[in-house]
């Protein structure tokens, strides 16, 4: 009897927050019905106001569990972050045996546009403008911080092109699925040359795999469009093929990056993950 009531003492703790100050405890015998209609079914089942509470133990149980799986995800693997490092688009990753409705056109646009102005955009630009510089890869540019500002923003150009073909144009005519399905789980290898050949396998809107023809044929456009703002020696056959390698290249390693992520911020953060989901 008396660990009977010390289980609903604590269970109303939880699920009764009216209790204090308010009406008393009624336990119905075996049986009984209360003026809800509701059975008893043990010593432990008490109401107020005609509403059953369930021992606070057992709910503190599923609570427990339930955090437990969101920090591994409903699939029991490491969940994707909206974020690589905090800093890092990664809004079109999500696990393959996910079943999520088609994107639609203004979807696939503001995905378009998030990759592209997002604060984060002005990296790679920013890295890809130092190396060609570096490397004096069009002359005509020249050195020093102007010489730097041209390579930036024919860079930051070449990406928001790319970006929009992509992930919105060409996907929108051939009606593909932008999003990036993590494999998520077998061999290093396996998980590696998985996301290598997402850049020339994707899904349909319908959920069927189909060759990537967003990301071939949209970087392929864009590197030719890139053509029209660079210096009329740059418009070679050559620099145009050049630079739809590097764009596919590029997507390519960022899918190997978000493939393994997830296990790389488990491990790396477990500590900070360990907080649960009520400390964010």
């Amino acid at each position: 009897m008396a660990a009977s009531i010390y289980l609903a003492l604590v269970g109303f703790g939880r699920d009764c927050p009216g209790l204090r100050g308010g009406p008393k405890l009624r336990r119905l015998p075996a049986g009984r019905r209360s003026d809800a209609g509701c059975a008893s079914t043990g010593p432990a089942d008490f109401f107020v106001r005609g509403r059953r509470c369930t021992p606070g133990p057992v709910k503190l149980a599923r609570h427990t569990q339930a955090s437990g799986a969101a920090e591994l995800g409903t699939n029991g693997r490491a969940p994707q972050t909206k974020r690589i490092l905090g800093i890092i688009p990664n809004f079109r990753s999500v696990s393959t045996d996910e079943k999520l409705p088609p994107q639609t056109v203004k979807e696939k646009f503001l995905t378009a546009t998030d990759d592209s102005f997002d604060y984060s955009s002005v990296f790679v630009p920013a890295l890809l403008a130092a190396y060609s510089m570096g490397t004096n890869a069009t002359p005509e540019f020249g050195h020093g911080a102007v010489g730097y500002g041209r390579y930036f923003w024919h860079a930051a150009v070449d990406q928001t092109s790319e970006n929009y073909m992509v992930e919105f144009v060409m996907p929108v005519l051939t009606r593909e699925d932008t999003r990036f399905y993590t494999l998520s789980s077998g061999s290093f290898l396996k998980r590696t040359g998985y996301a290598l050949s997402r850049v020339i396998i994707t899904r349909t809107d319908a959920g069927r795999e189909t060759f990537n023809l967003s990301e071939v044929v949209g970087a392929g456009a864009s590197s030719g469009i890139s053509t029209l703002y660079y210096p009329s020696r740059e418009r070679t056959l050559s620099n145009v093929g050049t630079e739809w390698a590097l764009d596919v290249g590029i997507d390519g390693a960022s899918f190997v990056v978000k493939e393994f992520w997830p296990d790389i911020n488990r491990h790396l953060f477990r500590a900070r993950n360990a907080v649960g989901p009520a400390s964010r």
